[in-house]
């Protein structure tokens, strides 16, 4: 069972859903963010000059803030895989399954991220959602090196 899972064909459109809705999360970082920092400036009369200044955006803004560079660091690794994988031909199964552990992980460390403190929680949901992204580019070179 486990090898018809890794080895049934896809589309390879299908896997630009879950690219989509990593950039669908961003986008809405994006929007929490200046949503954030306007209610902090009316609240507090913030400058924008204060938001560059270290510890200058405090509470969630700061964290939304740190959840949105984090959209940066391990997801440009993911949406690079997925455009290989679309234009390279055979994706499988168990590749968009993993690309879906991979966004849903996102999620979650979003929520544990900007909603609580609770840093080995944040921790758990990063490992889960970085072993998918390995486990996705293991699979992909697998293939292809099947493949050659």
């Amino acid at each position: 069972m486990f090898g018809a899972f890794h080895t049934a064909l896809i589309e390879p459109a299908d896997l630009l859903w879950p690219s989509a809705a990593h950039l669908a999360l961003t986008a809405f970082l994006y929007v929490w963010l200046s949503v954030e920092r306007a209610l902090s400036v009316l609240k507090q009369r913030n400058r924008y000059a204060d938001f560059a200044r270290p510890g200058g955006d405090a509470g969630r803004g700061a964290r939304v803030a740190s959840n949105l560079r984090n959209q940066f660091e391990a997801p440009p690794f993911f949406h690079m895989l997925i455009l290989a994988l679309v234009l390279g031909g055979d994706p499988v199964q168990g590749q968009l399954w993993l690309a879906w552990v991979f966004v849903l992980g996102r999620i979650l460390h979003t929520g544990v991220q900007t909603l609580t403190d609770n840093v080995v929680l944040r921790g758990l949901v990063f490992a889960i959602n970085f072993s998918a992204l390995v486990g996705l580019w293991l699979s992909f070179f697998f293939q292809a090196f099947n493949s050659a």
